[in-house]
């Protein structure tokens, strides 16, 4: 796994050229046998190791937010015992295939599967301190607040088959303010996983999607409609599956996540979503295998 600082050199390699002003001139030190350096063209040899900072104004250089969130990531790293199981986190638009990689993922690397309806649903049964707390809201038919929400994640992530398999966040965090709530509770990824698809194809996917009522099979209309005649006549489509609700919720969707995917910009790996299953499960394995190395 990269440490803290590498993540740092490595942000701060990408930028250097446009921020060389930021460094010092080191033309009287002794050269790293690790570091990023560049020349300016008016000026001396510059360079960045891993364990001098001195001189280097990291704040200006990446960003206040993005230095605090880096070293709550690396504290609750530290926390963690090395080689324990892998965390994931995997994020998408409605329609962008989420849910099938999930099951692919949790076949593929054994990892328990989490939504958070399902720890939702999961803690109010079992009558926990905050699965009563969030019953309260739900029971007033109120949105469940973030600090709820956090404390039956946390509880669950805490729980044996997590902590020896692994996990997979589905979907979650979706703002900010919740990305922000899990790492100051600790609770960190080793892959943020992000499936791209363009929003004309997660229309077409949402708008032609039917379900039977009698088993409750999804069809779509185009990419796989049913071959029984009686099935096809009876397929009803969910009230919000039209084109309009669609761009509604993709609204929503988009003016969370890519605040949401700066908080795991050195985690994070970008899968292109509008192809197969299988081609997108092949990029997905690939991507999370880069980021923990199995």
């Amino acid at each position: 796994m990269m440490s803290f600082k590498s993540a740092v050199i490595l942000l701060a390699g990408s930028l250097l050229l446009s921020n060389a002003a930021a460094f010092t001139p080191v033309s009287q030190r002794a050269s790293s046998s690790w570091g990023v350096a560049t020349r300016s063209t008016q000026g001396p040899l510059y360079a960045v190791d891993e364990t001098d900072f001195e001189g280097i104004d990291l704040e200006r250089l990446l960003g206040k937010n993005q230095l605090k969130r880096m070293a709550k990531r690396n504290a609750a790293k530290k926390a963690s015992p090395a080689g324990s199981a892998i965390k994931l986190i995997i994020a998408g638009a409605p329609a962008s295939g989420k849910g099938t990689q999930c099951e692919m993922i949790k076949e593929n690397f054994g990892v328990v599967h989490l939504s958070t309806g399902d720890m939702l649903r999961a803690a109010v049964a079992a009558g926990t301190d905050v699965g009563k707390k969030a019953k309260e809201f739900m029971d007033s038919g109120k949105l469940v607040p973030d600090e709820v929400i956090i404390g039956v994640v946390k509880d669950r992530l805490n729980e044996d088959d997590c902590q020896k398999n692994g996990w997979l966040l589905d979907g979650f965090p979706r703002t900010p303010g919740q990305a922000d709530a899990l790492a100051e509770a600790g609770i960190s990824a080793d892959c943020f996983l992000f499936l791209n698809v363009p929003d004309d194809i997660l229309v077409e996917r949402v708008v032609g999607r039917r379900t039977d009522p009698e088993t409750g099979k999804i069809y779509h209309m185009t990419f796989s409609p049913p071959e029984d005649e009686e099935v096809l006549a009876r397929l009803e489509q969910r009230s919000d599956d039209t084109e309009e609700k669609v761009k509604v919720r993709l609204e929503q969707f988009h003016a969370n996540v890519e605040a949401v995917k700066g908080f795991y910009t050195d985690i994070s790996v970008e899968i292109d979503g509008s192809k197969s299953p299988n081609e997108v499960a092949s990029a997905v394995s690939a991507g999370i295998s880069s980021k923990v190395g199995n």
